[in-house]
């Protein structure tokens, strides 16, 4: 893994000010953008510290709940996949993968498909004539024909407005925290009945904790895969793809572009309601009769009391908490993210605070680019996972190859 560029090394080190093409972020998206923008011959820069958010907001011990094989970065040539670190590594791919070794892939991977990332953050982003102009933290001043954001999940955090009266030693969000050894032998309540609240709940529940979680819904359960039928009856009843199983998850992994047809009303039940809140078959062991879950219960009333936390949920039930960790989710919302001028804000068209794309990913601002979680309310479902990447930046390098192109 890289850390901040020495100047003077030339394959990492940006020593000319113009890019055919900036990729902000260093997460899934970003990396697998970047190296194909650099399979197509393009100039590009690289800006962010590789699964930064995976190393420094996702619990250890987490699972992922996507299948191994699912959870490729791309390159160009699919040479840099998990399959392949794994047997390098002299290890058997399965599932669950665990957090620690998708890391240590993703960091493999930067180093052999995207060797030119530089670890400084950005700064300031704005248009200028034809060209953005992108200020980096560390005072260094560079313009590009195109820009890639991929800023990742941390800038999207939900906190419903409800907590926000209380101290971040009273309520956090799961995304806070690396590791849950602080909350050991302490009275913790989780909001929320999605993977994130369910896992939580099991490590701290393993760690000695005492807790509770309380979920607006049902807990729903991805079911393990069925080895009773036969492999080709399973198929054809539901087939068994990246995102899962079904032929609507099917048909998204394979036309992979198709949402962008679909009527506003479509997109947004689907975004609405395919791939909610569940839990991953392997975790049911570790929460049922083990952690009391309060379902289909809302909280009404939380607030301060004697050093902790008082919650009143819907059926007036009080629960008395050291703390309270929001397993709440994420929204996409671009005026969250700092690095872009008002400027540009104003000039990037929206549709409930995330940007309208094109099927290149492209903004109504001519070459810029948006791709990972802050593309799903315009691309669809498939791009909040991994499993997208690579149909994200077969797309956004084709697009920005043929703009240099032109503009040459």
């Amino acid at each position: 893994m890289n850390v901040s560029l020495d100047r003077q090394q030339q394959q990492n080190t940006y020593n000319s000010t113009y890019y055919d093409a900036v990729v902000v972020g260093a997460g899934p998206y970003g990396l697998s953008i970047a190296a194909h923008l650099d399979g197509a011959g393009l100039k590009v820069a690289v800006f962010g510290k590789p699964l930064a958010l995976w190393r420094d907001h996702m619990p250890e011990g987490m699972l992922l709940r996507s299948f191994w094989w699912a959870s490729n970065l791309s390159d160009p040539e699919k040479r840099y996949t998990l399959g392949r670190y794994l047997r390098e590594q002299g290890q058997q791919a399965h599932d669950p993968t665990s957090r620690e070794m998708f890391i240590e892939y993703g960091c493999w991977f930067q180093r052999h498909a995207v060797p030119m990332l530089d670890e400084t953050y950005v700064k300031h982003i704005e248009r200028q004539g034809q060209l953005f102009t992108v200020r980096l933290v560390d005072g260094r001043v560079i313009q590009s024909h195109a820009v890639v954001m991929a800023p990742g999940l941390y800038y999207y955090i939900h906190r419903p407005p409800e907590y926000q009266h209380l101290s971040p030693e009273l309520v956090s969000h799961t995304c806070d925290h690396r590791t849950l050894s602080q909350f050991a032998g302490k009275r913790v309540v989780i909001v929320g009945g999605g993977q994130s609240a369910l896992e939580t709940a099991a490590l701290l529940h393993e760690a000695d904790g005492e807790v509770e979680v309380v979920a607006r819904s049902l807990l729903h359960w991805l079911p393990p895969e069925s080895t009773s039928i036969p492999f080709i009856i399973r198929q054809l009843r539901a087939p068994k793809v990246g995102l899962g199983y079904g032929w609507m998850n099917w048909a998204l992994e394979h036309i992979p572009y198709m949402f962008y047809s679909f009527p506003r009303s479509t997109k947004d039940r689907m975004l609405a309601t395919f791939h909610g809140p569940a839990g991953a078959w392997w975790l049911k062991d570790r929460i049922v009769g083990k952690v009391p879950v309060h379902e289909r219960r809302q909280v009404e009333k939380v607030e301060e009391a004697d050093g902790g936390v008082r919650l009143r949920l819907s059926d007036q039930t009080t629960l008395e908490a050291d703390h309270v960790l929001l397993a709440t989710g994420y929204r996409a919302d671009i005026k969250r993210l700092p690095m872009l001028s008002p400027s540009l804000l104003a000039a990037i068209q929206t549709y409930m605070d995330a940007p309208a794309l094109n099927s290149y990913f492209e903004s109504s601002v001519p070459g810029l680019h948006f791709v990972g979680f802050t593309a799903a309310r315009s691309a669809g479902p498939f791009y909040r996972f991994v499993v997208g990447t690579r149909a994200s930046a077969v797309r956004v390098a084709a697009s920005i190859e043929r703009s240099v192109a032109q503009r040459k």
